[in-house]
């Protein structure tokens, strides 16, 4: 067969569940699979805009998201419209679960943000974390959690998180 056209990229669908119901889906194009890190590319998912304080996510941002396996966390890359670097924003997780062209991540409240022009490193949602329970309900996994946002920091303040990626 002979011809130019080229083949429409891969898609898959990311959910992300907390507390057991999905919290959001959407659909990612699917960059890399190797059977322990998928990476995927997708636009803000939200109509509108959320402003954290520290950073502004918006339609028009684009994430490159790094999801594992055998990780407890999610990194993901936040570029403006205009491909200008924002930071990380890492959500940590229990590993990631692909069947499919579904991509399940369940997040487990803390999360960590890295900005790219200032190198500022922010622990985030600490308290939900301590009120969702998990401590109680799971403790390994409560203390597989810390242990990955204590890891992902440390190598933020250090080596940074490009080097995951």
């Amino acid at each position: 067969m002979s011809g130019t056209s080229a083949e429409a990229p891969a898609t898959v669908e990311v959910a992300l569940v907390k507390a057991g119901r999905t919290k959001i889906r959407y659909p990612a194009e699917l960059l890399h699979d190797d059977g322990t890190k998928v990476a995927v590319r997708a636009p803000w998912a939200a109509p509108h805009v959320r402003d954290f304080g520290f950073v502004r996510f918006e339609p028009g941002d684009v994430f490159t998201e790094h999801y594992w396996r055998d990780r407890w966390y999610a990194v993901k890359e936040v570029y403006a419209a205009d491909g200008t670097l924002k930071g990380w924003y890492c959500d940590i997780t229990r590993p990631a679960v692909r069947t499919g062209p579904l991509l399940t991540v369940e997040d487990l409240d803390l999360d960590l943000w890295v900005s790219a022009d200032s190198g500022t490193v922010l622990r985030l949602d600490e308290d939900e974390f301590a009120a969702s329970g998990l401590t109680d309900k799971d403790p390994a996994a409560a203390t597989a959690a810390v242990r990955a946002l204590d890891a992902l920091e440390s190598l933020a303040r250090g080596e940074g998180l490009g080097t995951l990626l």
